[in-house]
């Protein structure tokens, strides 16, 4: 086994979570922080980890401080449960962490399958993320969405790809819509953000343009289309939101 620790966050994942962690057996630790999941995830996730944790809900980088706490290694692989490590790049980390890493930690490209298509340009691809750290010099950022990592030190880069599996339909995309935008209107409220009428006018053509044309979302297809549409919606709802937080302070 891997001396490396790898966590995973967990709420009603039973469709994802075996692939997951047979992708990432070969590690040494596996600790998963799970939601209370009223699905067979804890069940299945016994077959691979008896490190598992039920705690109540409180936020992404809450829940991810908590799995960290709980590893056995210095370093620490971060997966979400709908993604998967390729052979190639659980290779390529064993090999690096057979002698010392030159840094505190690493980022990987993550490639998405979406609406049935690998998204390979709209701004997704390669879409690096900062995954592998060491957990002395790691600490998670409070965001309540796209949580990510204040690494001290230097972040070098994996050159394989992490496989994320993000949404295989529309019911699943439109579920975490609806909560994703409300986490995000609320982190802008309370960092006292204003709503302006340019944010529901402006922002959310330029997001589609930026996604479907700079950024070549043209060349993946009908799901890059969809996607850009989307994320112009994600951008106009999650204004409107705000609009209508201060709308209600105020009244």
């Amino acid at each position: 086994m891997t001396p490396l620790s790898v966590i995973v966050i967990t709420r009603n994942e039973e469709r994802n979570i075996i692939a997951c962690l047979e992708s990432a057996a070969w590690a040494g630790d596996i600790v998963i922080v799970d939601a209370e999941s009223k699905d067979a995830t804890l069940a299945l996730s016994r077959r691979f980890t008896q490190k598992i944790f039920v705690e109540p809900w409180k936020s992404f980088s809450e829940a991810k401080e908590f799995a960290v706490s709980k590893t056995s290694h210095d370093w620490v692989l971060w997966l979400d449960a709908d993604e998967r490590v390729t052979p190639e790049l659980a290779s390529e980390i064993r090999t690096l962490l057979n002698s010392p890493p030159d840094h505190s930690a690493y980022s990987v490209a993550r490639r998405a399958y979406f609406l049935g298509r690998w998204i390979r340009h709209s701004g997704w691809y390669p879409g690096r993320v900062t995954r592998l750290f060491r957990k002395d010099r790691a600490s998670f950022s409070q965001a309540a969405v796209h949580e990510g990592l204040n690494i001290q030190g230097t972040t070098g880069r994996l050159r394989h790809d992490l496989l994320h599996f993000t949404d295989p339909n529309l019911f699943h995309y439109l579920a975490k819509f609806n909560r994703y935008t409300t986490l995000a209107s609320k982190e802008s409220f309370d960092g006292k953000k204003k709503f302006r009428p340019i944010d529901v006018v402006v922002r959310p053509p330029w997001s589609f343009i930026r996604m479907y044309f700079l950024r070549l979302g043209f060349l993946d297809g009908v799901p890059g289309l969809l996607l850009a549409l989307l994320s112009s919606f994600y951008v106009f709802t999650k204004y409107a939101k705000l609009w209508e937080t201060w709308n209600s302070e105020v009244a």
